[in-house]
């Protein structure tokens, strides 16, 4: 990711370090450019899926999980519940991690979660269009905004069937830098 040029920061390697980072020149400072976190959730309801149709960029209009960045303080349970109420309006009641990908080139980590709605009751919320149930047949796959969203959904699935609890993570031929087909 590439950070705002400062003209009292260099590029170098610092001592005892191995990459390239932006160092001050004044007080040495040295600005560590680390991955954000995003959080959550696949919910599910009487056997179908909550997904939320984004209102917002990127990829307005197509259909996606409750999830965004972690807060500062915030435990990732925490985060997943908060974009439950923010994104859907709905109160969740998480089980566990369902998995943990890594998005490299948009330097992401996501932690989504196995949840279940507390309340059947949801409505779209400032950042979505549109929020439903969908049965797993009627899931829109082609207007899914993400591919993370798909690994998720897929994921979530295999560990219901075989009754997994282990976190998963990227599926093997995924190294979380293809952009959705």
């Amino acid at each position: 990711m590439t950070r705002p040029l400062d003209p009292h920061f260099q590029t170098s390697v610092p001592d005892g370090d191995e990459r390239e980072r932006r160092i001050c020149g004044h007080c040495g400072f040295i600005d560590y450019d680390n991955p954000k976190i995003v959080v959550g959730s696949v919910v599910r309801h009487d056997k179908r899926i909550l997904l939320c149709r984004r209102a917002i960029n990127p990829r307005k209009g197509l259909w996606t999980l409750p999830a965004g960045f972690l807060e500062h303080g915030e435990t990732p349970v925490e985060g997943a519940m908060r974009e439950a109420r923010e994104e859907a309006n709905a109160a969740i009641s998480i089980s566990g991690v369902l998995a943990i990908y890594t998005i490299r080139r948009l330097g992401q980590i996501q932690i989504m979660h196995r949840a279940r709605l507390a309340r059947p009751d949801f409505s779209a919320g400032p950042e979505s269009l549109d929020v439903r149930l969908f049965d797993w047949q009627d899931i829109p796959w082609n207007d899914v905004a993400f591919p993370s969203v798909v690994w998720a959904l897929r994921q979530d699935r295999i560990a219901d069937r075989d009754g997994l609890t282990a976190p998963f993570c990227n599926p093997e031929d995924e190294d979380g830098s293809l952009t959705p087909a």
